[in-house]
């Protein structure tokens, strides 16, 4: 006869039960994280390995009888870096360069061999640097010079323009973070609209904390980012709010993989495509493709727009994130109701 050990019994557990230990549940959650692991190292890997610049938006300021062979000339480079169009003067380039439309421009000198290029190292310091390389080579060839100018320039603390995008990812952390912890102490899906309405209002206060704590941090504390401190919080406030109801309403129609739905979206899909690391110009076409479209990626457009761009071309992003923003809160709230009703429709059946 076979004998329980002390430890067997206070563990609650018996010889024959091990092979029950790993439930079809688990096995699922466990296959599903593996899916993650690997989704996440083919899409980081997959944006980031080979960073190469494709049709950035790009200026052209020359005289009228040379502008169309000067935007030629740039059509014709190697695998089409660059998408030029004639811009009519500095002036004229200047502002859609701080307007966002374009990431930089050339301006040729007819009476002389040296050129201008204007860039903006706020949008990104390696696009800058790649757009300088790939001019200064092209002047090179034809004996002239370029002298760069950046019209937007990062911060000394701000190293090749990183911090808004970090500053992005934290509250998107935070944002899904949050709304995991809610909705996991008390079960993974809302009972009832009540109880989804409460997780709302929380995530509204911890996204208006948060997004302060982060603006005032990258701001003031460390003076990594400039631009007003009001309009980060704002949007800090925003991504997280967002991102936190997005989690809260994957979670109440999917239960608990709900959580790794959201860090599908935004971790493994919305960083890499972010446009944080390499500018979207840079990028791959399926993550410059999407990341526009995603929370990181929206956040952090409108990030660099509030600190280097005087806030030009942010609505955009503000209207993706509001979109997330809403949608959240509609499913959350919608998804709690339909389960309170078929729970109540049960009921009369639990009775009999």
């Amino acid at each position: 006869m076979s004998q329980t050990t002390g430890a067997d019994a206070r563990h609650g557990s018996f010889p024959g039960e091990v092979k029950d230990a790993v439930t079809p549940r688990a096995t699922l959650l466990v296959l599903g994280v593996i899916a993650l692991q690997l989704l996440f190292i083919a899409s980081y890997v997959g944006a980031l390995h080979d960073p190469e610049p494709k049709d950035v938006p790009f200026g052209v300021v020359a005289p009228p009888a040379a502008a169309g062979q000067a935007v030629a000339r740039l059509e014709r480079l190697p695998g089409s870096p660059l998408d030029p169009r004639p811009v009519a003067g500095e002036e004229r380039a200047r502002k859609q360069i701080m307007d966002r439309k374009i990431d930089g421009a050339l301006i040729t000198d007819p009476a002389g061999n040296r050129d201008t290029l204007l860039v903006a190292s706020g949008g990104g310091t390696v696009l800058a640097t790649t757009l300088e390389r790939i001019v200064t080579e092209l002047e090179k060839a034809e004996e002239r010079t370029v002298r760069t100018v950046d019209v937007a320039p990062a911060s000394p603390q701000d190293f090749d323009g990183l911090s808004s995008f970090y500053l992005v990812v934290g509250w998107c952390v935070g944002g899904y973070l949050c709304a995991s912890i809610l909705a996991i102490s008390t079960g993974a899906r809302p009972a009832n609209p009540r109880r989804a309405a409460i997780r709302l209002i929380v995530m509204a206060l911890v996204s208006a904390v948060g997004g302060l704590g982060g603006a005032v941090i990258t701001g003031p504390v460390l003076g990594a980012l400039p631009g007003s401190v009001a309009a980060l919080w704002g949007l800090g406030a925003l991504v997280t709010f967002a991102v936190g109801a997005a989690t809260l309403a994957l979670q109440g129609v999917f239960g608990i993989v709900g959580i790794g739905l959201a860090i599908l979206l935004v971790v493994i899909a919305g960083n890499p495509s972010a446009g944080g690391a390499f500018p979207l110009p840079m990028l791959p076409p399926f993550w410059k493709a999407i990341g526009p479209a995603l929370p990181p990626g929206a956040g952090t457009w409108a990030a660099r727009s509030i600190a280097y761009f005087e806030g030009n071309a942010a609505t955009g992003a503000l209207l993706v994130l509001s979109a997330w923003a809403l949608a959240g809160v509609v499913i959350t709230m919608l998804a709690a109701a339909l389960r309170r009703k078929r729970r109540e429709a049960e009921l009369p059946t639990q009775v009999t």
